[in-house]
């Protein structure tokens, strides 16, 4: 496969956080300045560091003051970008006219795209392997090189709603109890009969085609170069959908999904903010969705207090990879120049970044301000999202879905197949239908 890249979560940061904060300048350092080799404290560096994530900008410039005190000879400035795609063209841009920055907080796609201009950052795995929680370098390496420090992590699944779900079974859920789809339409009927609906489903293009169509590509194998095998497969029309075991379970299961969807009658809506607060006031008992719907949930007035997160079950066997694992990723890297930038720059970057994911105010920052979750072991900071804090259950117990095969996928994959998964949600093309369209899609993208 050639080299491609994707956004799907630049896309749910487009559709979730419409809050674009102000430009800025200023600080950077590490306590961790000596160890690390970084810079000589008498020699005064500039970084400049370009932020994807536009809604926590004024977050970022607020760690590079303080560590601009704590470090006097390290200065970092903000370059912003907006919400959307001319996040890609100003990147661009500024390796065309040779000031590439310093820092780039990127899709791990992107920088697999442009994986030439930044730094292996071979020489801090073995740090970081020791910093994350198992996987988590593991699942930031592009095409086998570590080029971008992991720093949030998100997952999805089917979300719970707990009082719901437990009125209607009549006494304490236990996630651990859904391992199948019988399992999963048992609760739904229960659900039912209680007066309540018993699912979500989102029906943006972006939900459909990149987060649940998608897993396709991840349940094939817990290795991802397995998983981009099957995709060139798809490519050259050498293996088919039509008799793949994990797309015609995870269809039958969206199939149960779309017989008690709480939107059956007008699928296409997709209002994420009244889907995630019907949701959240108990409205319906599960939804097809991710951690980051916190950012809504998490503010509503009159919400339920208690939530958890199950994996989508692709089959009735409870040993079936996928059935007990909930999809996670690590949608933002840091990455480091290597077209442009110093040495000394380069050092202190390094030690910057080490700061910003293990010191208090770091941490602070990325759990407590901007209400992310850090894929690291020793996590000192206490956040708000209580979905967050479901899915690193899994992780803990190392029950995730390897779903970083999407790095490698092209940029418009969920769009295309998600309209294809929109109108098999209503019913316009039947199974072999939406098969047809996505294999037409891949068979579209061989070569390239």
């Amino acid at each position: 496969m050639k080299k491609k890249w994707v956004s799907f979560v630049g896309v749910i940061l487009f559709m979730l956080l419409i809050t674009a904060c102000s430009s800025g300048k200023e600080s950077d350092s590490s306590n961790q300045t000596a160890s690390n080799g970084a810079s000589d404290s008498s020699k005064e560096v500039k970084l400049t560091f370009f932020n994807t994530s536009a809604e926590v900008n004024s977050v970022f410039e607020d760690l590079f003051k303080k560590y601009h005190e704590l470090h006097p000879e390290v200065t970092i400035e903000l370059i912003p970008t907006p919400i959307g795609g001319a996040q890609l063209e100003k990147f661009q841009s500024l390796l065309a006219s040779g000031n590439p920055a310093t820092i780039a907080n990127l899709d791990a796609g992107t920088i697999l795209q442009y994986k030439d201009k930044f730094l292996n950052l071979d020489s801090e795995k073995s740090k970081y392997e020791g910093l994350t929680k198992p996987g988590a370098v593991e699942g930031a390496l592009l095409d086998g090189q570590f080029l971008g420090v992991p720093w949030t992590a998100q997952g999805y699944g089917l979300l719970y709603n707990k009082r719901v779900v437990e009125e209607a079974i009549g006494g304490t859920f236990d996630p651990k109890s859904i391992q199948t789809r019988d399992d999963l339409e048992a609760v739904f009927k229960k659900v039912e009969a209680a007066g309540k609906s018993p699912v979500m489903i989102h029906g943006a293009d972006w939900s459909l085609g990149a987060h649940y169509l998608g897993l396709t590509y991840s349940l094939q194998s817990n290795n991802v170069d397995d998983n981009r095998k099957f995709v060139e497969d798809l490519e050259k029309g050498t293996a088919s959908l039509a008799d793949n075991a994990a797309f015609n379970g995870l269809m039958d299961t969206f199939d149960l999904l779309k017989k008690y969807n709480a939107r059956s009658k007008d699928p296409l809506v997709a209002d994420y903010n009244k889907d995630s607060a019907d949701f959240a006031k108990g409205e319906t008992a599960f939804y097809f969705m991710g951690d980051w719907t916190w950012a809504v949930i998490g503010t509503l007035e009159g919400r339920d207090q208690e939530f958890g997160i199950v994996p989508v079950p692709i089959s009735n066997n409870p040993g079936d990879y996928g059935n007990t694992q909930v999809a996670y990723s690590e949608p933002k890297l840091f990455a480091i120049d290597n077209s442009g930038s110093t040495e000394a720059q380069q050092a202190a970057a390094k030690a910057f970044i080490e700061w910003v994911v293990t010191s208090d105010e770091g941490q602070e920052a990325i759990v407590g301000q901007m209400g992310l979750a850090l894929p690291y072991k020793d996590v000192k900071v206490k956040g708000t999202n209580i979905l967050s804090d479901a899915v690193n259950q899994y992780v803990d117990g190392g029950k995730v879905l390897n779903i970083s095969v999407i790095n490698y996928l092209p940029q418009d994959y969920w769009a295309k197949t998600g309209a294809s998964m929109q109108k098999y949600l209503v019913d316009v093309i039947d199974r072999k239908g939406l098969m047809d369209e996505v294999q037409a899609y891949w068979g579209t993208q061989a070569g390239k």
